[in-house]
């Protein structure tokens, strides 16, 4: 069993501020080397097949924060299960109850929290948010999702696909020239995380939705500041995108801060429904998914959302070992900085 060791705080004699090593984080998808992902992905694979045969400690003697802006289910109860059978306690922290709500910064909340936890997982609105806390704090941090990227579920979702073409082996490579089609909302996080993330891989990502909703111009500049090519492109036409795709995405039409724009929202996606015609345009062998929760009828048929070719029940499940993985990998390797 590895144990965890304290991590060694050193106050900085100017600011007093903890200092340590700089911490590792996982705000956006290009965080992780492709190397890292590789070694996310077999560890995750591991901590599935052995789960319930004794986790080892690797966040022994460690708390993590929640600090949740938003609401969760899926995020929060994984990231609090997979704390506590890695060894660690989880601490969940309700924003409205905090100072945060009275005006206290983002960072002076990160000088705060980085001398009582030993990581924090932010679920936010803007993404600079979990960026201030990076830089201000001294402690790793992991993005739980932002309005502009979810590392965490696209990197969860492209191990479902690995698994599924090779579930002894998944690897990230197995991705590389795969073909995923995302429908209706094209400018939301799910959607710029699968285009980073897609560009990260080697994967061709086709984007089909209402012009008024097509991807931010702003993830270009972030691709090119990554050192990566383009692997995307955006259509209106839905059959265009499923056209032998290999993997056929959708999220909610309306994300949470969007509800003024639902009506409008509702009608404009509605060519974009995930039904088994658009679904007869992808490749025989593809797959559906969907990140949770889904509103059938809307971006999602019950049809589709319940045939076989659907694995947005394994996507959840997933969900709980690549954040274990996660965890391990940005735990372990802040404490072993620290010593």
């Amino acid at each position: 069993m590895l144990e965890m060791p304290e991590p060694i705080i050193i106050l900085s004699p100017k600011t007093g501020t903890p200092t340590v090593n700089k911490p590792r984080y996982l705000l956006k998808e290009t965080d992780f080397s492709l190397p890292e992902i590789a070694q996310l992905f077999a560890l995750a694979a591991d901590f599935k097949l052995n789960r319930g045969g004794g986790t080892p400690g690797l966040l022994a003697r460690q708390t993590w924060g929640l600090l949740f802006f938003k609401n969760s289910t899926r995020t929060r109860v994984s990231f609090e299960v997979g704390i506590h059978e890695l060894g660690g306690h989880a601490l969940y922290m309700d924003t409205q109850n905090m100072q945060l709500s009275r005006g206290e910064s983002i960072e002076d909340t990160a000088r705060v929290l980085s001398r009582y936890v030993h990581g924090m997982v932010i679920r936010a609105f803007e993404h600079r948010w979990v960026e201030e806390f990076s830089n201000a704090g001294c402690i790793p941090v992991i993005n739980a999702l932002t309005d502009s990227f979810h590392p965490c579920q696209s990197y969860t979702d492209a191990f479902s696909i690995a698994e599924r073409i090779d579930p002894k082996v998944p690897s990230p490579l197995l991705l590389r020239g795969r073909k995923l089609a995302y429908l209706g909302d094209c400018a939301s996080n799910m959607a710029q995380s699968w285009i980073l993330l897609g560009a990260h891989l080697g994967m061709e990502v086709v984007l089909a939705g209402p012009q008024r909703y097509a991807p931010d111009d702003g993830i270009m500049d972030v691709i090119r500041d990554s050192g990566l090519v383009p692997t995307h492109r955006f259509t209106e036409d839905a059959g265009d995108a499923a056209r032998g795709a290999d993997v056929v995405y959708t999220d909610v039409w309306v994300s949470m801060g969007d509800e003024a724009e639902a009506e409008d929202r509702l009608k404009s996606m509605a060519p974009y429904t995930v039904d088994s015609k658009l679904m007869s345009h992808a490749s025989p062998d593809a797959v559906f998914m969907h990140c949770l929760p889904a509103h059938p009828g809307q971006e999602v048929s019950q049809e589709v959302l319940d045939s076989p070719q659907s694995i947005v029940f394994d996507q959840a499940e997933n969900r709980l070992h690549v954040q274990k993985a996660i965890l391990a990998i940005l735990g372990l390797s802040h404490s072993e900085k620290d010593i």
